[in-house]
């Protein structure tokens, strides 16, 4: 009791002297303004003399956060966001800080594996940043493996000179420590090397929970509700700094874990309030209704096909001849977008059969592949159609051997089931899979019932850099002239050729040309009578800004861009590279073909293909989050993974909080908060119910409310 007692007065002491002290602070401020500064700056430049080490850590780890934001985001409101910075700063304090619990001898060691990892973070997020316009997910390592197909693609194209920059910190933090051991051994300073100072820890903590404190007062109800969805991840960088969103993604990312033990409840409400309001069957008809009924369908995946091709042509000669005919016999949705995330093609297939978003973390077909799916194989297979799917590439890539077999396939036919007997790019040529495909569609066919395929396409797949493969096709100017001899000469003006976009094109050209022999194949086997082609670009080639810039803008008088002020200059920028992301969409028939072929510009989504062809062929799914286009009239909306959206009126970009008007109409407050509000809605059900395997416990659900009603029944 004694020593408590005095502990407690010399606490007393020492809180009277420290009193003391801040008094004769105050008035020395006061006496003398000028000595109290000069004081002040003294005692920072000693405190950073004495603590070089983590002032370095802090400093350059800071300067990389604000530089990947800069780099990635591109907008100088980033240099001046206040919250990212306070809140990056605050965690890597925290960092810090505990490096001083550790002894001296060790601390060098830990300041400069933290920093390699917090800079390697910055590293792969300006990498990946590149590549997929998004910030990486922990979720993600699962999927990893697949990036070893397109490595060459990242270090031809997404590699950066700009990516380096984030080595500073690790490397500054190695020369400091050089500098730092060179002077103490010329002035012969012996430190201890087992000193720990615990007090320092606890003030640098201290500082580092004051800002994380100053972020937390000062956040909305909306950046709240959309760091607890992780949906938006670039809003979530802009608004908490990269270690803030890297933190939360690595909680999100075990809730397929977790699913028996959170958040089950709040998702089956969810759940439960959306599809309320949903018929258990279709109610309504249309001039489309089961117009294709008992059709064979063949759904043709065309890789990396964006829409901007069709109709482009170079020296008069077209990119998409064959694609260009057939939009004019089909019905041809022109203004179609894919919903992909980081699953890209997987996600495209899994949208497109079952209607439902990309999930929020991880993908599908990786993460979720053990779930219950309403799909369209599925549902076909309900009136008697046998499904199969077709890939030139290896089974097990984006875990394609499993997952279309929870889908409802019948049989996969993968890489192991062709002759791989010419190779472009990631593997076997379109031209051989698709000559090889039609042999076996042909025994399909033969076996009388009616089928469902999906033929994926492979050879227009990222980097497009196999250009002596694909064939002739001239992406530069040709001209003629009369040179001064009077004799016709050829001269060429260097437009595309070299660039990703030209290789691209001549890639396109090739994956054309084999679509044009697939299809007359079809027909000479007699398999088109009774079939109808479904063709859908699964997302866009990721193709450079710049690229785009010289394309709609070259000037071959010049052999340079057009300046920014000519009349006929097209701008290119953020908003129209997403317009730009559009593929194609058309659904083709002998009907089509005869009288139903027309031009579809209602705004489409992936999402929507289902429930359109739902209405075409009978089936329904009371799952779908899409819409029958021919229902819609002009109110349809897509909404894409980030929270991003697209109407006929405007695209929406929820990062920034701003549109891109699309038509000469008044855009309310109100219509935009209607819109964003709904795309919430989709995202929070979607990923509800595929996390939570929502569908197979409310079938259970049904099913046991059946079993009761037919014992009471029998009662």
């Amino acid at each position: 009791m004694d020593t408590l007692e005095k502990k407690v007065k010399d606490l007393k002491i020492k809180i009277k002297e420290l009193q003391k002290d801040i008094k004769k602070i105050y008035k020395d401020r006061k006496k003398n303004p000028k000595a109290f500064i000069i004081n002040l700056i003294n005692g920072i430049v000693e405190a950073i003399k004495n603590n070089m080490l983590f002032f370095i850590f802090v400093i350059t780890l800071l300067f990389n956060t604000i530089a990947l934001r800069y780099f990635t985001i591109h907008t100088t409101e980033n240099l001046l966001l206040l919250k990212p910075v306070l809140a990056d700063l605050a965690i890597i304090l925290a960092v810090g800080g505990i490096g001083y619990f550790v002894k001296e001898k060790n601390r060098f060691a830990y300041f400069f594996i933290a920093s390699i990892i917090m800079s390697a973070v910055c590293i792969i997020n300006s990498i990946y940043y590149t590549f997929y316009t998004s910030y990486v997910s922990v979720s993600l390592l699962s999927t990893s493996k697949y990036l070893g197909a397109v490595g060459d693609a990242v270090f031809e194209n997404v590699l950066k000179l700009r990516d380096f920059i984030y080595i500073l910190s690790p490397l500054c933090l190695l020369i400091t420590y050089f500098f730092i051991k060179r002077k103490d051994i010329r002035l012969g300073v012996k430190r201890n090397k087992n000193n720990r100072s615990k007090s320092k820890a606890m003030s640098i903590i201290t500082v580092a929970a004051i800002s994380a404190f100053c972020v937390l007062t000062a956040l909305t109800p909306t950046e709240i509700s959309r760091f607890a969805k992780q949906w938006n991840r670039e809003y979530l960088v802009m608004r908490f700094g990269i270690f803030t969103y890297q933190i939360n993604d690595v909680i999100q990312s075990v809730q397929p874990q977790l699913t028996t033990l959170f958040g089950y409840d709040k998702a089956m409400k969810t759940f439960k309030e959306y599809y309320s309001n949903v018929p258990d069957t279709q109610e309504y008809k249309n001039k489309y209704t089961n117009k294709f009924k008992g059709k064979n369908i063949i759904a043709i995946h065309a890789e990396s096909m964006q829409n901007f091709v069709i109709g482009l042509k170079f020296n008069g000669e077209e990119v998409t001849p064959n694609l260009n005919k057939l939009t004019k016999k089909s019905l041809y949705f022109s203004n179609f977008y894919s919903q992909v995330s980081v699953g890209t093609s997987s996600d495209s297939e899994f949208t497109l059969n079952t209607s439902l978003m990309p999930t929020s973390t991880g993908t599908a077909f990786v993460s979720y592949y053990d779930r219950e799916y309403v799909s369209i194989p599925k549902l076909l297979k309900e009136q008697g159609y046998y499904a199969f799917s077709m890939h030139g590439n290896n089974g097990s890539y984006w875990n394609r051997d499993i997952m279309h077999e929870s889908l409802g396939y019948d049989k996969f036919y993968s890489k192991s089931s062709y002759e791989i007997d010419e190779v472009i790019g990631l593997g076997l040529s379109d031209k051989s899979f698709f000559s090889q495909s039609v042999e076996k569609i042909k025994e399909i066919n033969e076996a009388g019932k009616p089928f469902y395929g999906t033929v994926i396409m492979l050879t227009n797949h990222t980097p497009f850099s196999d250009t002596d493969k694909y064939g002739e096709f001239d992406v530069d100017i040709k001209e003629e002239i009369i040179n001064e001899a009077g004799e016709k000469e050829i001269i060429s003006h260097p437009y595309m050729e070299g660039t990703k976009l030209g290789n691209y094109l001549k890639s396109v050209h090739y994956a054309d040309a084999a679509l044009g022999e697939f299809l007359a194949d079809l027909e000479e086997a007699g398999i088109m009578d009774n079939t109808v082609i479904v063709l859908y670009g699964d997302h866009d080639a990721r193709l450079p800004k710049t690229d785009f810039k010289k394309l709609y803008n070259y000037d071959k008088d010049t052999e340079e861009l057009l300046p920014n002020d000519d009349p006929n200059y097209k701008e290119i920028d953020n908003y129209q590279m997403e317009l730009l992301r559009k593929v194609p969409f058309l659904i083709y028939s002998k009907e089509t073909e005869k009288s139903l072929h027309k031009e579809i510009t209602t705004v489409m989504g992936m999402y929507d293909v289902m429930p359109t062809l739902g209405n075409m062929f009978g089936f329904y799914n009371k799952y779908q989050l899409g819409k029958d286009i021919f229902q819609t009239k002009d109110d349809n909306i897509v909404i894409f993974p980030s929270g991003n959206f697209v109407t006929n009126k405007i695209y929406y970009n929820s990062q920034k909080n701003a549109y891109l008007s699309l038509k000469e109409t008044e855009i309310t407050e109100e219509y935009i908060k209607e819109c964003s509000n709904y795309a919430d809605l989709l995202l929070k059900v979607s990923n509800s119910l595929i996390v939570f395997d929502l569908i197979k416990k409310d079938q259970e659900l049904l099913d046991s409310n059946e079993d009761y009603i037919d014992e009471r029944n029998i009662d």
